[in-house]
């Protein structure tokens, strides 16, 4: 499959919601991981990424201004043993425990459908990293039919240097905001993470974008590299 550069992806496209990319720098040494945030709403806005305990944490830049932490405050990535789970909601926590408890990152999704926001619908996007060997899945929880039936889509990839797949919650700004759809796209990953980093947050609408959080994991030791953008700093 081509790749695209990311940059092609969102240059122009004023939303396309959260975002993230999976896959293994082109030394084959390192597994890649990338996740943002977009908003248009001033809830959805009021928020900065945070590393705390190896746990990356969306949490409310201005406390007093947090209308509805419900959907918009949670754990985005998190790692059990050899796995890096990265997600866009509280769903990253129901894998950690079921992956704790010995079971599948497809069996908590299992138990989870989309976000309860009509009418957008925000569909719920994973991704898990075998850090040890660079495979991955990333999958997609979404409305069917624009209401109660929820459709599951999983994906299963081997690592291929300077390859990546891109999955993000909506197509393209609308009212209502239009689901992903199909298969996560192929890009190129270079082997610089601020490389990488630089390209994704400067092709993020300027407006729209809030935060992002760039992994690079050696393959083995777990040697890890991260870098954070914020719209608004701590």
């Amino acid at each position: 499959m081509k790749k695209m550069q990311i940059s092609e992806i969102l240059g122009g496209n004023p939303y396309v919601g959260r975002g993230i990319v999976t896959g293994t720098a082109p030394d084959g040494r390192r597994t890649v991981s990338a996740y943002f945030i977009m908003g248009r709403s001033a809830n959805s806005r009021n928020r900065v990424f945070s590393l705390d305990g190896g746990v990356l944490r969306t949490v409310p830049f201005d406390p007093s201004l947090c209308a509805d932490p419900s959907l918009i405050i949670y754990n985005a990535a998190r790692v059990y043993e050899d796995k890096l789970i990265v997600t866009n909601g509280d769903q990253t926590d129901t894998i950690y425990d079921y992956l704790r408890s010995g079971k599948s990152a497809a069996d908590a999704l299992m138990t989870r459908g989309f976000e309860p926001d009509a009418p957008n619908y925000t569909p719920r996007i994973s991704s898990v990293t075998n850090i040890v060997d660079g495979c991955f899945t990333q999958s997609i929880l979404k409305t069917d039919d624009g209401g109660d039936t929820c459709s599951r889509y999983f994906f299963s990839y081997s690592a291929q240097p300077g390859a990546g797949r891109f999955i993000h919650t909506y197509i393209t700004d609308g009212n209502p905001l239009p689901s992903f759809a199909g298969e996560p796209e192929a890009v190129s990953i270079p082997n610089d993470i601020d490389e990488f980093r630089e390209e994704i947050w400067s092709s993020l609408d300027s407006e729209n974008k809030i935060s992002l959080y760039v992994r690079y994991t050696n393959i083995g030791s777990g040697e890890t590299e991260e870098r954070i953008d914020n719209k608004y700093a701590l």
